[in-house]
Parts: structure tokens; sequence; C-alpha cells
């Protein structure tokens, strides 16, 4: 489903990613652990070729792109199998929630308006937005934007989704929703890619869990072995941190 093959990745001579070599089989749910700087966000980017690696081959579905040669077309129909939940909802301030989930679908998919409307709306609906289709941004809080960013990530129906820490921006009172969305997504078998901070949800939800620091994967293992029997001293020093600052 998705395969990465020795992929690397710098920032102005700082090696962000080292080598990575990673597979991911349809309906996992796989989530990114680690310190700051550790290449999680780079790594969803990669993904959806958001940021260019400076070497490796990513393949996810049908699609596959070698960073030492590709074309506009390699590019499209790699993006063509994801879709991105971003911290901050980069929604569009000036439209309003349905059209903020209709765009893409009228200009990219090129689907006619009234059944980009019809799909809008259900999905809307799905995630709990149905009653704010005429609303915009800026008169939501930050928990229904979110949902607004799920929803319009599943209108393209994406074979996968990833998410970049899609909890950080919000007040803790919206967390449980959003994180709730979620889980009702990864029920239904979306193959998922997480990066997230919340250790109660990740452990509930994951599948799998990777940790990473310094660019490198250190750990791949289940939730209850990761937690209860992690192999990496480094991975067992972060969650006890985390644990720590939780309580």
């Amino acid at each position: 489903m998705i395969q990465l093959e020795n992929v690397s990745k710098s920032f102005k001579g700082t090696q962000v990613l080292k080598n990575i070599n990673l597979t991911i089989n349809q309906g996992e749910v796989v989530t990114l652990i680690g310190p700051s700087g550790a290449g999680k966000t780079t790594l969803l980017r990669l993904l959806n070729w958001l940021e260019v690696p400076d070497s490796g081959r990513i393949t996810i579905g049908d699609a596959a792109i070698d960073a030492a040669k590709f074309s506009k077309q390699d590019v499209r129909c790699l993006r063509g199998q994801s879709s991105m939940v971003f911290q901050h909802y980069n929604l569009f301030k000036n439209k309003t929630v349905l059209e903020n989930v209709t765009e893409s679908l009228i200009v990219v998919s090129r689907i006619k308006p009234s059944e980009a409307k019809e799909k809008a709306v259900r999905l809307l609906d799905r995630v709990g937005m149905g009653h704010k289709l005429h609303d915009y941004p800026s008169n939501l809080s930050g928990g229904q934007q979110q949902r607004v960013g799920i929803a319009r990530a599943l209108a393209v129906d994406p074979k996968v989704m990833l998410f970049d820490e899609p909890t950080s921006a919000l007040d803790p009172e919206w967390v449980g929703e959003i994180l709730h969305v979620i889980k009702q997504i990864a029920a239904q078998g979306m193959t998922m890619i997480l990066v997230s901070h919340e250790m109660r949800f990740v452990r509930s939800v994951a599948s799998r869990i990777i940790f990473l620091e310094n660019g490198e994967l250190v750990e791949d293992s289940k939730p209850k072995e990761l937690f209860e029997n992690s192999k990496s001293v480094r991975t067992q020093a972060f969650l006890q941190k985390l644990t720590y600052e939780e309580e």
C-alpha cells in the first residue's frame, strides 16, 4: 500500500530524514511519535510531495515516484492517493464551510457543482458540521474548523489520510471531539498516518507506532509492545517524560 525506500531529506545542510525504509499495509493506522525535530512532519509532507526528498522512492497504491527522476504527472498521481489534515486547518477564510469542501471537488476533480454540494453536505453531516454549512471559518471554533478540514480531506476519496498533529492548535475542550471523529474514520478501514503527542489516543487507535529521532526510525511496534515492553531505551525515556507531563 505505502512504501518508502531509502528516503532522505535535508534542509540547509541538516539531514532531517536518513534513509527511511518503511512499509504500511492497507487499513493500518500508523502513528509517528518522537521529539521535536525528529522528522515526523517532514515524513508526512514527503508522502504528499509537499516536500521533495533528496533521494529515495515513494509508492502509494498504484503511484510510484523516484526523487532522482520524476514528472509533473508522477507528482499528480502520487498526490491523488492521499489527503492531508493540517495543524492549523488551512481553510479559505473568504469561503463558507460548504464552499471549503466543494472547492477541490469542482476545480480539481471537475465534479458538477450539484454533485459536489451533495457530497460535501453528506461529509459535513458525518463530521457533525451539517448545521454550519453557510458559516465562515471566522465564526467557528478551532474544533469546528478542524472538522471541516477533515471533511475536505475525505471529499477527494483518498486511499490514505495524513494527519499532522490535528489537535495541537486546539483548546483542550475541543481535543476530544476531533479524536472521536478520527477514531470513527479509522474504524471504517481508512489507512492513516498520524503525527500526535496525545499518547492515550495513540495507544487506543494505532495499529502500529513508529518512534523517530534525529531523522531515523528507532522503533516500529504495536502499541501494547511499545508502551509496556519497548526494546529501545530512548523510546522508554521519551514515553516516561510524556507520561510525567500528562500527570
